[in-house]
């Protein structure tokens, strides 16, 4: 059965707390895992949550901040000590290489698995596979960094009282489906479009064009809230947003369910993220993320 989940491994910003961990957040998408911005200490909690190398296909890091990449050497081991039988693809902005380079290359160790690297420098898709297309889109941040976007292909969603009018029944309504039409009725007349689910991934940046392109139409949004509402000035000035511009970017997008994370250590209470997000207009499905929790994406459309 698929699945489709985000795992929290961690939601601090540049200072872990004993509460929080640095950050890392793990998708399954059907068969396929992604992990986003591994940051110190994401293998402990990949262990913790119950994740293995084993279940990573995809790496996907937004820049070279050490709070979100400093796992990046962990993790590139041990894929290569659990013998990954599998190819993993690193994605990672271009102007970055140096810093992948020396993460990858930190400590010796035998290298057993085809890692992929696959630098971005460009907004647009990454990577298509049957199950979903990889977007990018440049943020604003003191160094270069990307959000990233997965894309699901529309399908069909079958209308049974449709079928039943033009007798398709039992094995024929998979024929229809394959074939496109069956005994002179198209697809179309049997069936209507089923959106494909989407999900965004967007970490410290300033508000810009980049983190309304990403957002748009999500079903689920995870997305960075550093700040309070009333320490805009300093997330301005340090390219980072507010639980309140956060929610105001989901609002005006569309989105389904609202993730908000990378909390800085200067808040103790975190309800005050959830009340700020309502306070902006939000009144999707919220959740302040917090270590080691599962979301679980929307259901479909």
């Amino acid at each position: 059965m698929s699945v489709r989940e985000l795992v929290v491994l961690g939601t601090a910003s540049q200072v872990p707390t004993r509460h929080r961990n640095h950050n890392g957040y793990l998708l399954r998408w059907d068969g396929e895992g992604i992990l986003f911005d591994p940051g110190e200490g994401t293998q402990r909690q990949m262990l913790r949550a119950g994740v293995a190398a084993h279940d990573l296909n995809r790496i996907c890091v937004t820049h070279f901040h050490g709070d979100h990449s400093l796992g990046l050497a962990g993790v590139i081991q041990r894929i290569n000590l659990d013998k990954v039988p599998h190819e993993v693809t690193a994605h990672y902005p271009r102007s970055g290489q140096r810093f992948f380079e020396r993460l990858r290359y930190a400590t010796a160790y035998r290298e057993s698995v085809p890692l992929t690297e696959a630098p971005v420098d460009v907004d647009g898709p990454l990577a298509r596979t049957p199950g979903y297309t990889l977007e990018a889109r440049r943020l604003s941040h003191p160094v270069e960094a990307y959000g990233y976007r997965l894309v699901e292909p529309d399908g069909r969603r079958m209308l049974p009282d449709r079928l039943a009018a033009h007798g398709i029944k039992g094995p024929d309504v998979g024929r229809i489906q394959r074939e496109g039409s069956l005994g002179g009725v198209p697809l179309e007349e049997v069936s209507e479009v089923r959106r494909g689910q989407r999900f965004a991934f967007v970490m410290d940046t300033r508000l810009c064009d980049g983190v309304y392109a990403l957002a748009e139409g999500c079903d689920m949004l995870v997305i960075e809230s550093t700040f309070l509402d009333e320490d805009e000035e300093l997330a301005v000035e340090f390219g980072h947003l507010t639980a309140g511009q956060a929610a105001r970017v989901a609002r005006e997008a569309g989105v389904r369910h609202l993730v908000l994370t990378h909390f800085s250590q200067r808040y103790s209470d975190p309800e005050e993220f959830e009340r700020q997000a309502r306070a902006a207009g939000y009144d999707g499905e919220l959740t302040v993320a917090h270590d080691l929790q599962r979301v679980g994406l929307p259901k479909r459309r």
